[in-house]
């Protein structure tokens, strides 16, 4: 058995491992990062999963929240550097409903409140309230996300809160953080359309319309992309993961592909290094796992504390989600209009009873009878992704159960993914063809990825949950793994867990592994 040593021995080369690792080499650790497939980047990566030549993102396509990052501002030079690009999207998201119209939000101010204004002038107003408080309401809201869940810093927050808002405006401040999309929604809009259109980007992170805590998501999206656009990867996302293994390397870090590891060693109530592949990586100040909570129990075996391993264990994961890759003769012919096809995103999401219903039934275990497509177009803002006057279009099926116990349709009798992933894929483009006539006339090959071909490809997507963990308040902020380790500590020294299951969460925001970074190197 062979052994190596490392100040810090990262399992798993997702986008938070390579931030957190990144940040270290940047301040003299010496990092080795084992990944167990073959690539890196976990969910972020790209790659020609249907032809030569179309480059598909297999999960993450948005890379807003990368770019806007404390992370890439610190080493966004250096990463660049090494190759990143981003490709701003104006025309950022967009809803299509059963009576032939569309909604959207760009960048072009005017234009987002001129279509508002033809289903609602109080909304129209409602609005422009909105984006005008936007960059007062945004310093609250980012400083919350971007915090580190102590006690300190959600106290200094409060306070912060209390000196600008008063006690009044605080409060409400405090029920907007609790409120439930739809609440939020049909307080302030009073058009369903538009309720729709916002409320989608909560299905995309956990919360259907009536769970608490979920409003922020559909404000947040609205007026960030109204505001700053939308960034996609030049190339494809996987841009960013290869500027972060570049970097990385050049300051002598290591990343090994095909390294499961299989323990993580720790005595005395401390970690010392890992296993993988039989062969020792020892840890001279910290082994840093990017894992599942239930695959973080897994690893060693028990921590000698109860609840922590309790939490670990009882670990909530939200919906699946099947992926659907295809290659386009030609984007969609939205039968709403054309300007659709100048969107990063459209969603077929018409109301938010059918969001609710949808969430239902996955929670449920059935496969909905109305799931939502998500349905992205990178290569109308970036051609590179594709042959010279094809497409490829990036599908998001939504909710989808990680077990199917059954249908809500009646349709599909079979209860496992191997079966059920090619009928449940033809319901999705049937809704599709709805609003986009003829799109399976386009479609030169395809590529179906079910909630059990994600999870084994990446444990970390239990049951095709994307985010790695329902972001439900009971799971969320200081309990996020659980109450007492939020910053990424474990109860045994020199252990950390970092990516998506922990502390703010999913997203491309990377706040995870930078916040671990940032309280390992001190800085």
């Amino acid at each position: 058995m062979g052994q190596k040593t490392a100040d810090a021995i990262v399992i798993g080369a997702g986008i938070n491992s390579l931030v957190c690792a990144h940040h270290l080499v940047s301040n003299g650790w010496s990092v080795i990062v084992l990944e167990q497939a073959d690539v890196p980047g976990g969910a972020v990566r790209t790659g020609a999963y249907t032809a030569e030549g179309f480059a598909h993102d297999w999960a993450a396509m948005n890379l807003s929240n990368f770019a806007g990052s404390p992370y890439f501002k610190e080493h966004g030079a250096e990463l660049m550097a090494n190759g990143l690009e981003f490709a701003p999207a104006s025309n950022c998201f967009a809803s299509v409903f059963p009576d032939g119209t569309w909604l959207g939000v760009g960048q072009d101010a005017a234009a987002n409140r001129a279509r508002i204004a033809t289903l609602s002038t109080a909304d129209a107003e409602a609005w422009d309230r909105l984006s005008e408080g936007f960059m007062v309401e945004a310093e609250h809201l980012f400083a919350l996300l971007g915090s580190r869940m102590k006690i300190r810093a959600v106290a200094s927050i409060i306070w912060k809160a209390l000196r600008k808002k008063g006690a009044g405006g605080s409060l409400d401040f405090a029920r907007f953080l609790a409120s439930t999309p739809r609440a939020w929604l049909e307080e302030t809009f009073e058009s369903p359309k538009l309720q729709a259109l916002l409320g989608a980007w909560g299905m995309h992170i956990d919360f259907a319309p009536d769970i608490a805590g979920g409003a922020m998501f559909p404000y947040l999206e609205a007026m960030a992309n109204q505001t700053f656009g939308m960034a996609l990867g030049k190339g494809g996302a996987g841009g960013v993961i290869d500027a972060q293994c570049a970097a990385i390397r050049a300051r002598g870090g290591e990343i090994l592909c095909g390294r499961p590891v299989e323990r993580i060693l720790h005595a005395g109530g401390k970690a010392t290094g890992v296993v993988a592949g039989g062969e020792t990586y020892t840890a001279r100040r910290a082994v840093i796992a990017n894992v599942a909570p239930r695959g973080m129990l897994k690893l060693i075996g028990g921590s000698g504390d109860d609840r922590y391993d309790t939490a670990m264990r009882k670990f909530r994961h939200a919906p699946g989600t099947m992926m659907i890759h295809l290659a386009l003769s030609d984007l969609p012919d939205w039968a709403a209009g054309p300007e659709l096809r100048d969107f990063a995103y459209v969603h077929v999401a018409p109301s938010l009873d059918q969001m609710a219903r949808t969430y239902a039934q996955a929670m449920a275990g059935l496969l909905p009878d109305e799931p939502i497509i998500v349905a992205g177009q990178p290569t109308a803002i970036d051609p590179s992704r594709a042959p010279e006057g094809k497409h490829v279009l990036w599908m998001q099926v939504r909710m989808a159960p990680g077990e199917i116990r059954g249908d809500a349709k009646g349709e599909i009798t079979a209860t496992d993914w191997a079966e059920a992933a090619d009928p449940f894929a033809e319901r999705a483009f049937d809704i599709l063809d709805r609003y986009a006539p003829g799109i399976r006339d386009r479609i030169i090959a395809r590529r179906i990825v079910s909630p059990a071909d994600l999870e084994a490809d990446n444990p970390n997507l239990v049951g095709g949950d994307q985010v790695c963990g329902s972001h439900h308040l009971s799971q969320h902020f200081m309990f996020r793994p659980a109450r007492g380790f939020a910053d990424g500590s474990t109860p045994i020294r020199g252990l950390y867990h970092t990516g998506a299951a922990v502390w703010p969460g999913a997203s491309t925001g990377v706040g995870p592994g930078y916040q671990l970074g940032q309280m390992l190197a001190g800085k």
